[in-house]
């Protein structure tokens, strides 16, 4: 929680939380439930080069209605994505949280920072958000204050060295590349380290834990029990998708996915309305607008602006 010693009083409601965070979370689909049908967000794909290479993760595909991270029909300069960002908030004002979330590690690219400081000038009221697997997250967590981040996930599917080992084949780490308990060992370290940081300097953190039930399935309690004590707000549990080296792994069904997330439930809020989105999507959960037809666009960007209109 944000130090509430530092806001003026009158910028809190009675329980003395910060009612710009409130504002927030109430706003963004990904972190309210109540908020995924209402309000959407934009993520925008700047950010190609990753520093890591998990087992599970392939960017290289980019199907029709494939959604799933890393995936996108192109990647945007700063610019670009600037210009995107002021035609979809102008045509689809329920958009409230513009994103930078892949194809790579946001935190890998500085285009990501460009963007977004951009994007903060223009759209100061909007709320910027991030996704990283946190191995840059110290070093990055100034830039990412500077910008004006304010709500943060972190890919973090193990604190056993031994675990992740299995899950990510090589980190890149200071101009060095690493592999097995040693990547692992550095990887656990920076995302822990990064987490305590952002949740003392007031961003609102959540975390994505993938379920490979060959592997960590019943390690995930001990993540959300950890998680619960560096002060995260909410922790999404999402499946595997089998594809890379884990192409021939088993996914797990919907009933152990529900499983593991009841045993987390008493540590740390569970997030049970993930879309799995692409790098480039735009809209509501569920609802990617960059996937459908123009035609179907433009009723929804009819139906909004009356909507905003009706309610001014």
């Amino acid at each position: 929680m944000p130090d509430t010693d530092k806001i003026p009083e009158e910028c809190h409601d009675e329980n003395g939380v910060d009612l710009d965070v409130m504002r927030k979370i109430s706003e963004h689909p990904c972190y309210n439930k109540d908020a995924q049908h209402k309000y959407g967000r934009i993520h925008l794909a700047v950010a190609p080069k990753c520093n890591i290479q998990c087992n599970y993760c392939d960017r290289k595909f980019d199907c029709v209605n494939e959604s799933r991270p890393g995936v996108t029909s192109e990647v945007l300069t700063p610019q670009e994505a600037l210009e995107k960002t002021r035609d979809v908030l102008k045509d689809y004002p329920f958009i409230k949280v513009v994103a930078v979330a892949g194809p790579g590690d946001p935190l890998a690219n500085d285009e990501t920072f460009e963007t977004l400081e951009l994007i903060k000038n223009e759209f100061p009221d909007v709320t910027l958000c991030l996704s990283t697997n946190g191995l840059a997250l110290p070093d990055k967590m100034d830039d990412l204050l500077r910008v004006g981040v304010s709500t943060l996930t972190v890919t973090l599917n193990a604190i056993d060295p031994e675990i992740q080992a299995k899950i990510v084949d090589h980190v890149a780490y200071k101009g060095k590349s690493y592999t097995g308990v040693e990547a692992a060992e550095i990887l656990i370290k920076n995302q822990l380290e990064g987490i305590k940081m952002a949740v003392e300097a007031g961003l609102v953190v959540k975390i994505n834990t993938v379920l490979i039930p060959e592997i960590n399935k019943n390690h995930i309690i001990e993540v959300a029990k950890k998680v619960r004590e560096l002060g995260v707000f909410i922790m999404n549990i999402m499946p595997l998708i089998c594809q890379a080296k884990f192409t021939d792994m088993e996914p797990p069904s919907n009933q152990e996915r529900k499983e593991v997330q009841a045993l987390c439930e008493p540590y740390v809020q569970q997030m049970r309305h993930c879309r799995q989105c692409r790098s480039d999507a735009y809209g509501l959960l569920g609802k990617d607008l960059s996937q459908m037809s123009e035609e179907r666009r433009n009723v929804i960007k009819m139906e909004s602006i009356k909507k905003k209109e009706h309610e001014e």
